[in-house]
């Protein structure tokens, strides 16, 4: 019997599952899983993890005191919350978990080694080696700092929101464990800008992680690369081969139903004999480069914006949520007089 697709991909790239959703994280048994601020809401406003989010609540209004306003809790709770489904993963997944610094920190250095530094500590605290987890971090110049040295204590780092040449080889400058250049949200941009739809290797996205991919082979950088965002299973097909690639559970459903060829399209042999420019980027190289790349600038600030907005729904749904449980105490607090 002929292999499936997922299995053929499997051979050469590591797959990751791109959820919050812990069962089906169950059933498609990655090495590595990854989540972000909206993956975290969406799991958390599923009925079966209610249980996960009321404990998370209670948790956090225990540590905050009985005068803590339900808002504070809240924000408290959601840093908690990514790591509790972290931790909750790591436990049916044999590799490692990305869990995601703040969005709205993504211009600050500072702040982002001191909220990653948290986040290491809690799963630390839990009996979660950091050697299980990668701290995610959006690839801003300052985010990029951050990582670095992140890195230079013991720390692995996953920079996300990647679109553009200039920030995966800094990244790369910065010896960064891995990142995950957006494959589907790059193809989003030009369909929109273009009126043109792209199929196969034409994909501007597949395009954008083949170039960076053959970069980082053809100049012996460390750094990993992981495919992610993906819209359909085409441009998984043209990225087989790639380091690390992150898929949503319909599309890992999709690539297990089919049986049929799957070639290698990424091979670090044929980088190395490829003509290709190395790069030096400094700061201002970066903000030039980043300026005169339109899609890259556009996707960024569209990406943290919305990761943004995710963290804030995610509070007032925490924060609505315990108003309810409060209400809940007081009726049984009622009914028992």
């Amino acid at each position: 019997m002929s292999k499936t697709l997922l299995e053929q991909l499997r051979g050469m790239t590591t797959v990751v599952a791109d959820t919050g959703d812990i069962e089906a994280i169950e059933k498609v048994k990655p090495q590595d899983a990854t989540t972000n601020p909206s993956l975290i809401t969406a799991a958390a406003g599923m009925p079966q993890y209610q249980e996960i989010v009321d404990g998370t609540l209670l948790e956090a209004k225990k540590k905050l005191g009985e005068g803590a306003s339900d808002q504070d809790v809240a924000n408290l709770a959601f840093k908690h919350l990514a790591i509790e489904f972290g931790k909750r993963i790591l436990k049916i997944i044999p590799g490692r978990v990305s869990t995601e610094v703040d969005a709205r920190l993504s211009y600050d250095t500072e702040k982002t080694l001191k909220q990653a530094h948290e986040i290491i500590k809690l799963y630390e605290d839990a009996g979660v080696g950091r050697e299980r987890v990668l701290i995610k971090i959006a690839s801003t110049w300052a985010g990029i700092r951050a990582a670095e040295q992140l890195e230079k204590e013991g720390i692995h780092c996953n920079l996300t929101l990647l679109f553009g040449i200039h920030q995966a080889v800094a990244c790369a400058d910065a010896k960064v464990t891995l990142i995950s250049p957006f494959v589907g949200r790059i193809l989003d941009w030009y369909k929109k800008d273009t009126g043109k739809d792209y199929q196969g290797a034409d994909d501007p996205g597949v395009q954008s992680v083949t170039k960076i991919y053959n970069y980082f082979k053809k100049f012996g950088h460390k750094t990993q690369v992981m495919g992610a965002s993906f819209r359909n299973i085409g441009e998984i097909r043209e990225l087989a081969g790639c380091d690390l690639l992150t898929i949503s559970p319909n599309l890992l459903a999709e690539l297990d139903s089919k049986q049929e060829e799957l070639p290698r399209k990424l091979d670090p042999k044929n980088a190395e004999s490829m003509s290709i420019e190395k790069l030096t980027i400094d700061e201002a190289t970066f903000e030039k480069m980043h300026a005169a790349d339109r899609m890259a600038h556009d996707k960024l600030k569209e990406g943290i914006e919305g990761f943004s907005a995710a963290l804030e729904n995610l509070e007032k749904l925490l924060a609505k949520r315990l108003t309810e449980l409060g209400a809940g105490k007081e009726k049984e607090a009622v009914a028992a007089k």
